[in-house]
């Protein structure tokens, strides 16, 4: 019973990437069948499709091991370490810039939700 609940969660899982990567195929633009996957499974739980039970235990076991998905990755840009230091300013660049740039548009955000909750309160 209980490895019939493990291939459920992994089934549905993997379906609604099967499915994403179909639907990537069909699209007459470009547009990753991961993003295509995440809106989907949102839709899909947001309607009551997809409750969270059918799919918790196995996408809290894929959460917790995260960071073995990207080992792979790492371990391939030793690869082009020569590339990486030739580009090393622009890639600075490419990395610092935008960081503050989201710093300034949360905080900026946080500070209109509060200034608007205030007004709410207020009323």
């Amino acid at each position: 019973m209980v490895y019939l609940k493990i291939l459920t969660q992994v089934g549905i899982i993997f379906g609604i990437c099967w499915v994403s990567v179909w639907i990537e195929k069909l699209l007459p633009f470009v547009f990753p069948a991961s993003i295509i996957g995440m809106l989907l499974l949102l839709v899909l739980l947001l309607t009551g499709v997809v409750k969270t039970e059918h799919i918790r235990e196995k996408s809290d076991y894929l959460l917790a091991n995260l960071p073995f998905f990207f080992i792979p990755a790492a371990v391939s840009i030793i690869n082009y370490l020569d590339v990486l230091k030739s580009n090393l300013a622009a890639l600075a660049v490419v990395c610092v810039v935008p960081t503050f740039l989201v710093f300034g548009a949360t905080a900026g955000a946080v500070r209109l939700t509060c200034r608007l909750m205030e007004r709410g309160s207020r009323k």
